[in-house]
């Protein structure tokens, strides 16, 4: 599955599609995107193919800009075990212009999450 579209609930909680419940069950990842869109990371691929990719020398401008864009406002959270749903948090939504019908898109290891048309 590389593509779904879905409507948050009255709590920002997304339902996880059934068949990504497996790949995201080490828990999610929820960074600002490079643009108006949010990251969505399994937590195995925040934690071994992100944060390797974020170090790097103390002098790289490069490097830092990317720590502070994808670190701010990061959040962490599992998987509701019963339904397959995570909670996004306000100021996530806030930032890629999401109020509820939200559309996520498979990018290589992670999902794009942005606002439905």
């Amino acid at each position: 599955m590389d593509y779904f579209e879905r409507k948050l609930d009255d709590k920002r909680r997304l339902t996880i599609p059934t068949e990504l419940r497996d790949e995201l069950s080490s828990g999610v990842v929820i960074t600002r995107g490079f643009g108006n869109y949010l990251h969505m990371y399994s937590v195995s691929t925040w934690d071994e193919q992100m944060e390797p990719a974020l170090k790097g020398s103390i002098l790289d401008e490069t490097v830092a800009d990317l720590n502070v864009k994808f670190r701010t406002g990061k959040t962490q959270a599992d998987l509701d075990a019963k339904q397959g749903r995570v909670t996004i948090e306000q100021h996530l939504l806030d930032y890629g212009g999401i109020d509820r019908n939200v559309v996520a898109v498979r990018a290589g290891a992670y999902w794009r999450i942005s606002a439905a048309d």
